[in-house]
């Protein structure tokens, strides 16, 4: 994909950029005294922000944090993030939170013509929010000369990548709760994936579709038709062929593909884990998106561990795609140990399943010249 970067823009010394950013970053603490958790967000950035101010650029942030739903609370204040880009990126400015107006999210047109008043340049460096036609994100490009930012250029020259000429064989494992989210990215998928792994709550709507029971485990009994479809069409398709959850009695248990009344699975077996590390060791192209089984729990997190252990150990080129998935990866030390871990989630699976996002569409609808 041909997205205008940085050095499109030409020379920027003295003029006024403004950089769409994701600073929306974990916090802790009362509303009046929030503290950063992990501030990777802001890191990530650093490339894109460094490169205009060591060019001479006046740089303004506009970055989304929380969902305030258009209401000014303090909860959802910059000010912290702020105090840290300081101390990061001394001389760049930032902007009050953006979804403090409803003109954001509603893609306004006055809010447009707000941000883009005195600015000279845009810039999007917020792939994980790209998928988003706000008026941050599909606005200034309509009027301002623009470009793609470092980590911008970077998450959609990785997908692009492995969605239109993986190594082969390419290896994905998708989890999470519901299939209904990701029912149009696993048909996606499909298409392109020698072997998809498919664990996490959502597994279980697939063995009902293959003629399972799965007691009172989270199942989507609407999609099971679709479910069936796609394993119709798609022998690449491997499901659990164990179950860690608990009993009736709410008894930690193991079960097969079939599952007792009134059992609950939690998260894949210690086989099915071992099944999904060999595809995983086996590969040479691996996306990941979406926990195993509910890892929060340490009862229920072996599922996960195991494929964020084999994530870590496969000379696979490695790509998680953002999420829980990220934070699991995270929680078990593995994220360094991948070839990428995308700032992402949502904006990760859209860009996969369709090839394009609102805010890539934007920078290349973008005016051109000097």
């Amino acid at each position: 994909m041909k997205l205008p970067v940085l050095e499109d823009l030409g020379d920027v010394r003295g003029a006024t950029v403004l950089v769409r950013t994701d600073f929306n970053v974990p916090m802790s603490g009362a509303d009046h005294a929030r503290e950063i958790t992990d501030d990777f967000r802001i890191r990530a950035a650093l490339p894109t922000l460094n490169w205009l101010t060591e060019r001479g650029a006046n740089v303004v942030c506009a970055s989304h944090l929380g969902r305030p739903n258009g209401v000014v609370t303090a909860k959802y204040s910059m000010d912290a993030v702020r105090v840290r880009l300081a101390e990061l990126a001394p001389g760049v400015k930032l902007r009050d939170n953006l979804r403090f107006s409803p003109g954001e999210e509603g893609n306004d047109a006055g809010f447009v013509a707000d941000l883009v008043q005195g600015m000279d340049l845009y810039v999007n460096d917020a792939f994980g929010a790209a998928h988003r036609a706000h008026a941050s994100i599909v606005g200034p490009p309509r009027s301002l000369r623009s470009a793609a930012g470092r980590l911008m250029q970077h998450e959609v020259a990785v997908l692009d990548g492995l969605r239109t000429a993986p190594k082969r064989p390419f290896v994905a494992v998708v989890g999470g709760s519901k299939v209904s989210d990701k029912l149009g990215f696993i048909a996606a998928l499909l298409e392109t994936v020698d072997q998809l792994l498919i664990g996490g709550g959502m597994c279980f709507t697939f063995l009902v579709a293959q003629g399972h029971s799965v007691g009172d485990s989270l199942c989507e009994r609407e999609q099971v038709d679709h479910c069936r479809q796609l394993l119709a069409k798609f022998p690449s398709i491997m499901l659990p062929e164990d179950i860690i959850g608990v009993d009736a009695d709410g008894v930690y248990a193991t079960f097969g593909r079939r599952l007792p009344e009134r059992a609950k699975g939690m998260d894949i077996g210690p086989g099915t884990a071992a099944a999904f590390s060999d595809a995983i060791m086996e590969a040479r192209s691996v996306l990941w998106n979406g926990p195993l089984g509910v890892f929060e729990d340490v009862r229920f997190a072996k599922g996960t561990r195991t494929v964020a252990q084999a994530m870590a150990d496969t000379k696979a080129f490695t790509v998680v795609g953002g999420g829980d998935s990220a934070a699991a990866l995270a929680q078990f030390g593995f994220a360094k140990e991948v070839d990428h871990v995308s700032t992402g989630g949502g904006a990760s699976l859209e860009f996969l399943e369709h090839g394009d996002l609102p805010g890539l569409q934007a920078l290349r609808e973008a005016p051109r010249g000097r």
